[in-house]
């Protein structure tokens, strides 16, 4: 039988995601800066792969929103644009709206503890006006809703554009961008829903932070 001359498609599709693993730290970490230059040849060499998984890669990157590309132009780190920010996170409000909706009854003990302590480290973020810590801690605390909400295909959504969304939502001047002034009230109420296991309570919580319009504490 004649040997194959490519690798098994699931072969090739490990390697990519690999790849986009790879690049997609690189520029979450600050290594590949915003609007810098991503060249193919200067990738084969720090990747050590072919062309075909870093252009597969560097695709999904595109649909994701951390690069962007201009057929024979250039392929370049996004910039974050402040216009762009509360869109951003008013889309993550309605992805982690639902997410907290379906976790909140299912949270076991030990994960209502590491969300508390997320919370409580994310209140501190707001006391310090530290925005980039906030957008991380903020990420990491939806996740744990998103992880635990039981949605397989909820999860895959949020797990696609989340990286993407929270980017955008890396510009100098987000503490004037958001409302920042009443994101600890509403912390705090998804805090106390989440412990009582309110689904409904703490998802109008999780949309408020999310600058969705209707959505407000409430005592």
């Amino acid at each position: 039988m004649p040997i194959p001359s490519s690798p098994p498609a699931a072969e090739r599709q490990l390697l990519r995601d690999t790849v986009r693993a790879r690049i997609r730290d690189a520029i979450i970490d600050g290594t590949l800066e915003p609007g810098e230059r991503l060249h193919d040849e200067e990738l084969i060499a720090w990747l050590q792969v072919s062309r075909t998984p870093i252009r597969e890669a560097l695709g999904d990157l595109v649909r994701a929103g951390l690069v962007e590309m201009a057929p024979n132009r250039y392929t370049r780190v996004a910039t974050p644009q402040a216009d762009e920010a509360v869109e951003a996170i008013q889309t993550l409000g309605v992805l982690y709206g639902g997410a907290v909706r379906l976790a909140v009854p299912l949270l076991s003990s030990s994960v209502l503890k590491q969300i508390t302590k997320a919370i409580d480290g994310c209140l501190v973020d707001l006391e310090n006006q530290d925005g980039p810590a906030l957008n991380a801690h903020s990420v990491a605390l939806f996740a744990l809703y998103v992880d635990q909400c039981g949605n397989g295909s909820l999860q895959k959504v949020c797990r696609d554009v989340t990286d993407g969304l929270a980017y955008r939502l890396r510009v100098p001047n987000i503490v004037e961008v958001l409302n920042w002034a009443e994101m600890p009230a509403s912390f705090r109420l998804l805090r106390e829903a989440t412990l009582d296991r309110d689904p409904i309570k703490a998802e109008l919580a999780a949309e408020a932070l999310h600058e969705l319009p209707g959505a407000r504490p409430v005592s």
